[in-house]
């Protein structure tokens, strides 16, 4: 990491599936500072939480760390990072991570992979990872996105649909395929500057229809670099199963 590298979290408190969500416990702590530990434990210098909830922001103090209030009405993370950015009055060619506040296993090695991806390629504005999917379930399901890569290391499209389209497979009732497509996980590093302009910037129709924010960084024209993540993490919490499993994994 360099000095002006910082990794933001944000946290809204309240989840429809799962309210209070930050707050939830994983042990000892809630979930907020798990999260964090996971941030600290990558070695950033710079790390803060954005929330939209006093509560969240008086855990993380409690937690030795440092939150910072935002608006309630913000709609997306990355809309969350903005406003703490422009308070913090990030340059524009500092690098922002956004490690989401339900990915209290998100390994610490990922939060330098994709930092470093986005400084080894000064040609785009953000970058993100994926990992192999090699299960048919996986690769039909609308609640794993998928996402199409070029062989510069730059992100083509993503999709809550099966892509890439298998034509000469059956998916889902044989074949011999060892791997579908890849996952994209919900970890970025955007250039501060252009976080900026994302955030400023209207969403497209193909975004209001995949419900898929990155696809509007596409169509703005801007370049996403991706590479294959050097970990598979587990997936983050939204429903109270993923809590229950995450609990065991992290308690046992």
């Amino acid at each position: 990491m360099q000095a002006d590298d910082w990794i933001i979290i944000p946290a809204r408190y309240q989840a429809t599936r799962l309210p209070g969500k930050p707050l939830l416990r994983i042990g000892d702590k809630p979930m907020i500072c798990h999260v964090l530990d996971r941030a600290r434990e990558s070695g950033f210098e710079h790390i803060v939480v954005a929330t939209d909830d006093e509560r969240v922001q008086e855990a993380v103090h409690e937690h030795g760390g440092r939150a910072i209030l935002t608006s309630e009405g913000h709609e997306s993370g990355s809309d969350r990072l903005a406003e703490v950015a422009d308070f913090l009055d990030l340059p524009d060619e500092a690098v922002v991570i956004n490690l989401q506040g339900d990915e209290p296993l998100m390994p610490p090695v990922l939060l330098n992979q994709v930092a470093q991806l986005l400084r080894d390629h000064p040609e785009a504005s953000m970058a993100t990872l994926m990992v192999p999917i090699i299960d048919r379930t996986e690769f039909h399901n609308p609640d794993v996105v998928k996402v199409v890569a070029n062989n510069q290391g730059q992100a083509l499209y993503f999709s809550r649909s099966p892509i890439p389209h298998h034509r000469d497979e059956h998916i889902g009732t044989g074949g011999d395929i060892d791997m579908f497509g890849f996952r994209h996980l919900g970890l970025y590093a955007y250039r501060a500057g252009f976080l900026r302009r994302f955030v400023a910037t209207p969403s497209p129709e193909i975004e209001r229809f995949e419900k898929l924010e990155q696809l509007r960084a596409l169509a703005m024209g801007a370049l996403i670099a991706i590479d294959i993540a050097e970990q598979t993490p587990a997936t983050g919490v939204d429903t109270e199963h993923d809590l229950e499993r995450v609990r065991t994994l992290l308690l046992d």
